[in-house]
């Protein structure tokens, strides 16, 4: 019983009926909350009750309590909450009424084993009274297993629930019916209720199965980060995949960054394996060069030819190198990636990952993971919280994670921002980032290289330790521990590639707190469809 009170003492159990209402003046709208009933059952033990004087069973009975009611056609948070607490003391109050009972009888069985009456009852009357106690105690354990089944129930209400209100479906005015008062639901009407919208959710869930498609051409009409400014020198050359076609970056004359197909006109050698002269790319294989715009400009030991190779528009934008990849024109606006003000940038690190980048990006969106992911890095010692939440509004996709100190973001098209507080080094204490003094800023971009292939920028500031930027080899110490993380996650979404290519639908079952991941599916679904107005942006 101890398991079921304190079950009962987490849940907040809600019961979901169309249209109705409680008493005369009920809750009327597209979902009602009303308070679990106790079906008029009494135990008819309040003699015995006195004996047992502990402040554990004197609860008064809540079915003598007024429910709280509504003026108005749906209930606001207040109300919901109210309602929720009411059914709270009824589960409590049940629980404890079925400890009573338990108790009571093994009293009785303890009164009827007594040698005293054993000198005055006969063996028959005593086989008798035991058979009686052992009926009685049967029903008992029938009710215990009544009231797990209602803890269990009004869990799963609980989870429907919250997905309800923090998608602010109660506030639906669209869909409120009619003003006449209905008859109190009945269990049947309570449970069919719960059942229907349970289906509902179920058909909103996600499939992401089977081989992955070819990349529509509406995903390529973004700006994409492909590269940190600091990495692309007047004489490197940085070769890229992006959407599986191969490119490389360099410096024209100007210093301004370009971005042209890795595939020389001539004999297809790859240009990355050559170098850059005079502000152009020098093929390796017959010396071609080639300018940040693609055009040929020296053919040596031959007669020159004007000749011409893909080229991509490409910006150098806040100390990052930007290409648009897609057909559509370039958008003037280019998302902002600086970190917060305060922040000072301590590690920039690019890393290839065999994984499809929708996956990864799943897993950068998800924290509820860390504690049984991350044991040997960052969540080693967290404990593993009742209950993980997103925290969102109804149409964005940013928020804040309940109990972790962490704002989080999906920024269109590939780039997730998260700033953490820090309490204790390895620890968190359930704090908002606010209230922590000192923060840690990351930028993860999932490049789309291939079907297969990620090129992950990462970028990590702090709002503390400046000193650490001027200590030597940091930079690679910041990198060891960023890959041993990635590690981690990578030999499960690799797991999850391999299953989801032969049919497993990795979004088969989404709760509460994989909202963001969601979200961002929806908006990737959306734009794959060309969809005008993508949801969660304004």
């Amino acid at each position: 019983m101890s398991a079921i009170a304190t079950a009962a003492a987490l849940s907040l159990p809600f019961s979901l009926s169309p249209s109705s209402t409680n008493n005369n003046k009920g809750f009327k709208g597209r979902f009602t909350v009303f308070a679990a009933s106790n079906g008029g059952e009494e135990n008819g033990f309040d003699d015995k009750k006195n004996s047992w004087s502990s402040s554990l069973f004197n609860i008064e009975d809540p079915k003598f309590k007024i429910v709280p009611q509504s003026n108005r056609k749906f209930l606001d948070v207040n109300q919901a909450l109210e309602v929720a607490r009411y059914d709270l003391q009824y589960l409590d109050w049940r629980a404890r009424q079925d400890v009573l009972t338990i108790m009571h009888l093994h009293e009785k069985v303890v009164d009827v084993l007594n040698p005293l009456a054993r000198e005055y009852k006969s063996i028959g009357t005593l086989k008798k009274d035991l058979a009686e106690l052992q009926e009685e105690l049967a029903q008992a354990h029938k009710q215990v297993h009544i009231s797990e089944a209602r803890v269990s129930a009004a869990l799963d209400k609980l989870a429907y629930m919250e997905t309800l209100v923090n998608d602010k479906l109660l506030e639906d005015k669209t869909s409120v019916t009619s003003d006449t008062a209905t008859p109190t639901p009945t269990p049947t009407t309570y449970s069919a209720a719960f059942e229907t919208a349970k289906s509902k959710a179920q058909r909103k869930s996600i499939s992401v199965s089977g081989p992955v498609k070819p990349y529509h051409p509406c995903l390529k009409n973004f700006w994409y980060p492909v590269a940190f400014s600091r990495d692309l020198k007047d004489d490197t050359l940085i070769p890229i995949e992006c959407f599986e076609e191969p490119w490389v970056l360099f410096r024209g004359k100007d210093g301004k960054p370009g971005c042209v197909k890795n595939t020389c006109a001539h004999r297809a050698c790859p240009l990355d394996l050559g170098s850059v002269n005079e502000g152009r790319v020098q093929c390796p294989y017959h010396g071609w060069e080639y300018s940040t715009d693609g055009k040929c400009e020296k053919m040596p030991s031959t007669k020159f030819v004007n000749v011409k190779i893909k080229s991509l528009t490409c910006i150098e934008h806040e100390h990052m190198i930007w290409i648009w990849p897609g057909n559509e024109p370039s958008s003037p606006v280019i998302p902002s990636l600086n970190p917060p003000p305060g922040f000072q940038i301590h590690a920039e690190i690019v890393m290839e990952l065999p994984v499809e980048h929708g996956l990864l990006l799943d897993n950068l969106l998800d924290l509820a993971h860390a504690p049984f992911t991350h044991t040997s890095t960052f969540a080693k010692g967290w404990s593993v919280p009742s209950f993980v939440k997103f925290f969102t509004p109804e149409s964005g996709l940013q928020g804040y994670w309940d109990p972790y100190p962490i704002d989080m973001e999906f920024r269109p098209p590939c780039m997730v921002l998260s700033t953490i507080g820090i309490s204790k080094p390895g620890k968190l204490k359930g704090q908002s980032t606010k209230q922590c003094s000192t923060h840690l800023h990351q930028l993860h971009v999932c490049l789309p290289s291939s079907r297969n292939k990620t090129r992950l920028l990462y970028r990590m500031s702090l709002d503390f330790a400046p000193v650490l930027q001027h200590i030597p080899f940091m930079h690679h110490l910041w990198k060891h521990f960023a890959e041993k993380v990635l590690n981690e996650d990578l030999r499960l979404v690799l797991g999850q590639q391999d299953r989801m290519i032969n049919g497993a639908n990795v979004w088969n079952w989404p709760v509460s707190y994989d909202k963001l991941g969601v979200r961002y599916r929806l908006w990737r679904n959306a734009v794959e469809k060309g969809v005008k107005q993508l949801p969660f942006t304004k």
